[in-house]
């Protein structure tokens, strides 16, 4: 007697590609790091003068360079402006595209608002007659205004939020992908978006051998490992004990996968390396930033990629192969050039390595 077992597998391509990890990586490490700002910019707390000044730009040049990888990602501007044209109030990516310009609005005011006395600054400084009134216009003034920083911070903070909410559920109502259908999503993008924050953070302050603000940014990298490991704990526990349908499913998919046991282990290993570096070696700053980044950066990569190739139905992977194309790795490459591109901008027009106080900052 014979028995037939049918093998049923789905293959299709990803529909999120890498611009979308781009996109969430990029405007996450902005939201995250707009928040970085306040203790210096708002609060004036002198011992995050120099934290917070790199955060702001840290917040500019991700915000700007997230909004392009998206468009990019849509293929077509129509995409976007359709959101607008046909507004589906019923859909959290449709509530993104009105989020998305109300925080990168409020960045650029705020941002302004806080360099305004740098920028008359520089406009006397400056030898230039041409060079000089263009920092004369920029600063518009150069009025130190406290309570219009403070206005500013909270519309900003309000943008800064919305983001960090709408990127995590509109990934986790996607009842069709077993790896995104789960509340821990949001909580998870969050705390890595804080992780890759104060990552890029050290990384610019280490590049401008702000050696000094070792301590403080170590010190709360590791903060971060630890949210992030509490937070896979949770929903790796959620599908074992059977809390999480979703969680189950995708363990009892990726069971005996030996690339998904590596994937796992690499991404708690990474945390955890992370997690002692910054603990044990608060002055070794660059090392700590570049693996905190990589930890943020590769956590979308699984949830993204990864997510796509755990199969609907059937038994099938459906891996993800990098390609050297403009949806692939020159995709990757074109962000990074761009993201390359406004930081030089915006650090040859202004010092960033100058302390909060010059903005008028109080110590």
């Amino acid at each position: 007697m014979y028995n037939t077992v049918e093998i049923l597998g789905s293959a299709r391509e990803a529909a999120w590609l890498p611009w979308a990890v781009q996109y969430f990586f990029l405007i996450g490490t902005s939201a995250a790091a707009f928040f970085l700002t306040l203790p210096g910019l708002v609060f004036g707390r002198a011992r995050w003068s120099r934290v917070s000044r790199q955060a702001l730009l840290v917040a500019l040049v991700c915000g700007l360079t997230a909004p392009v990888a998206l468009l990019s990602d849509l293929h077509q501007p129509g995409r976007f402006l359709n959101f607008y044209l046909h507004p589906n109030l019923r859909s959290w990516m449709a509530w993104g595209s009105f989020f998305i310009p109300l925080y990168v609005a409020g960045l650029l005011l705020y941002a302004w608002l806080c360099l305004r006395p740098q920028l008359a600054a520089l406009a006397r400084a400056e030898r230039g007659v041409r060079l000089a009134a263009v920092y004369r216009a920029l600063a518009y003034g150069g009025h130190d205004n406290r309570a219009a920083v403070r206005l500013a911070a909270v519309v900003t903070a309000l943008g800064a939020v919305l983001i960090l909410l709408y990127t995590g559920v509109e990934v986790m109502v996607i009842q069709a992908r077993a790896l995104w259908n789960t509340p821990l999503v949001p909580p998870l993008l969050a705390a890595t978006a804080f992780a890759g924050a104060l990552g890029m953070t050290a990384l610019f302050a280490a590049a401008m051998r702000q050696f000094d603000t070792a301590p403080l940014l170590t010190r709360w990298i590791a903060g971060s490992q630890w949210l992030v490991l509490a937070l896979l704990a949770a929903w790796l526990a959620s599908g074992v004990a059977g809390w999480s349908s979703a969680a189950a499913e995708v363990l009892d998919a990726v069971n005996g996968s030996a690339g998904w046991a590596m994937t796992f282990a690499w991404l708690v290993g990474s945390s955890l390396l992370t997690l002692w570096l910054a603990s044990r070696s608060p002055r070794r700053l660059l090392l700590a930033a570049v693996l905190a980044l990589h930890g943020a950066w590769a956590f979308r990569w699984i949830l993204f990629m990864g997510g796509q190739a755990i199969p609907k139905m059937g038994a099938a992977f459906r891996t993800y192969a990098l390609t050297a194309t403009p949806d692939g790795l020159l995709g990757i490459v074109g962000t990074a050039g761009l993201f390359l591109a406004i930081y030089i901008g915006l650090t040859s027009f202004i010092q960033w390595d100058e302390p909060a106080g010059s903005e008028g900052a109080s110590s």
